[in-house]
This record gives structure tokens, C-alpha cells and sequence, in this order.
């Protein structure tokens, strides 16, 4: 089975199961609820898994995704590192029609694992190598408009790494747009000196990689073919505590350095 970093993938899948079941889901994700039920894994190794976090996440990756295959409706998504997300099949329901093309980039277990557990799709393309192994984009049809996603995958490069994945889109797909989200310094520190422990059986692996969203904004002048950086605020959430402080953290500037990122990026 899975290990590591790429372990995370099922914790993140059980978290979207689990919100997509409840009656007042957030999220309509019916795949992720058939993944769950189909694996046979001791999922309470994760601990308490009944939280809106992974949702929220994902629905921010799907309405950027969204908007840019409105205006380009037969362009190429790239996941990288995807893992057990389930975006190709929300997406494919949500009204952006059914021509945009998928193109999947993991490493050879988890690309194994997918063609194992989600029903093919001609639209849908598999490529088993690392991200960072960048002949991924020479299978990129740029014809059509290019989208990048790196849902949960930088924070655990190195950040020489997570920088030179960025440089190397902002500069093989002009036009195209990339997402991606971080978590705050703090909370990188504490994986890496192994504190986050959901369960007694789990440890968060470490994330070596964080930038402030003020950090994040000076991408735009540092790295070639970056036209905008964009700070893209948290979709609302269930309850009314949790859209309050959400309001807030990403409003007053006191709070930047405690707070996620979500960081859309427009390549010229």
C-alpha cells in the first residue's frame, strides 16, 4: 500500500468521503465516497477525519479550475500529484461541458492505484513519473489553454524544488494558469520537527516547503513569465463561527502569517 507522503493521499480521500456523506455536505463527491467503500485499509490509523478542511480545499481547486475552462472549454488540465482526488469527475459534472482533456502526472503506485479503483475515461491520461521530472509537458497539448493544479503536493518539496516546478510552467505554458495551496510557516515547522500527530499510528510527514501570502505575491516579479499572483479567499464553509474567523484571517494582515494559502497564478 501507500507510504509516506503519498499516504496522505487515502487521509485527504477519507476526509472528502466522509464530508460528501453527510446530508449538508459542502461538497458533491460521489467518487470519493465509492473509493472509500472500495479500499480495504484500516482507516482509523488517521484519527478524527470528520472535519470540512479537505473539502474546502478542493472546492477553491475546482472553482478556479472552472473558470478558467469556461473561457477555455477544451483546455488540458495537469494534476500533479493527485493522488486519490477525484477533481476530473466533479469537474466533468459541473456544467464546463465535456471537452476539456485530463492529464494526470503521480508516481508508478499511486497512477497504478487509480487505474485499479477509477472507471477510464478517454479524456483521461496517466503519466507514472514524478512531477519534478519535467518531460511530464512535453505530453501537454498547449493548443487549447493549459491548467496546472498541485492540490497538496508543494509544501512537501524542497523549496528549490517547488520554486523551479513554478519557473518551469510559468515558462513552458504561457497563457495557462497554475494553483496550488501552502500551509502556514508554523504549521510547516511543526511536521518537520514531527509534532502533528493525528493519531498515536500517524504522524503528518514533513513539509519543507512555506511562503507568506506576502512572500507569494513577489513571485510576480522574481520569476519569468508570472503576470499575476492571486490570494484566492477560502470558498464559505458550514457554520457561522467558521465563515467569521475564515472572513477574518484573510482580511487583516495581522493574520497572514497564521493562515493557508490558496495562490492562483496567471503566466504570460
Amino acid at each position: 500500500m501507500l507510504t509516506g507522503v503519498s499516504e496522505t493521499a487515502l487521509m485527504t480521500l477519507l476526509v472528502r468521503a466522509n464530508e460528501a456523506r453527510r446530508p449538508d455536505a459542502l461538497i458533491d463527491d460521489p467518487m470519493a465516497i465509492r473509493l472509500v467503500d472500495s479500499i480495504d485499509f484500516d482507516w482509523a490509523k488517521f484519527g478524527p477525519s470528520r472535519r470540512q478542511d479537505m473539502a474546502i480545499r478542493s472546492l477553491a481547486f475546482d472553482e478556479q479550475t472552472r473558470r478558467y475552462l469556461a473561457d477555455h472549454p477544451r483546455a488540458t488540465v495537469v494534476a500533479l500529484a493527485e493522488g486519490l482526488q477525484t477533481s476530473f469527475h466533479r469537474l466533468d459534472a459541473a456544467g464546463v461541458g465535456h471537452e476539456f482533456r485530463w492529464l494526470t502526472v503521480d508516481l508508478p503506485p499511486m497512477i497504478d492505484l487509480r487505474r485499479k479503483l477509477l472507471p477510464p475515461s478517454e479524456r483521461v491520461r496517466m503519466v507514472a513519473q514524478s512531477a519534478l521530472d519535467f518531460s511530464w509537458m512535453d505530453k501537454v497539448d498547449t493548443d487549447h489553454g493549459v491548467f496546472v493544479t498541485a492540490e497538496g503536493l508543494l509544501m512537501y518539496l524542497q523549496p528549490a524544488e517547488a520554486l523551479g516546478l513554478i519557473a518551469a510552467c510559468a515558462q513552458r505554458f504561457p497563457g495557462g494558469r497554475m494553483m496550488f495551496d501552502l500551509p502556514p510557516t508554523w504549521f510547516a515547522k511543526s511536521a518537520g520537527r514531527g509534532l502533528l500527530r493525528p493519531s498515536l499510528r500517524y504522524r503528518v510527514p514533513p513539509m519543507p516547503f512555506a511562503m507568506s501570502p506576502a512572500r507569494l505575491a513577489r513571485l510576480v516579479d522574481e520569476v519569468p513569465g508570472i503576470r499575476a499572483v492571486h490570494d484566492i479567499p477560502f470558498p464559505a464553509g458550514r457554520g457561522r463561527l467558521v465563515n467569521t474567523m475564515t472572513w477574518a484571517v484573510q482580511r487583516i494582515r495581522l493574520f497572514d502569517s497564521l493562515r493557508p494559502t490558496f495562490t492562483l497564478l496567471e503566466f504570460g
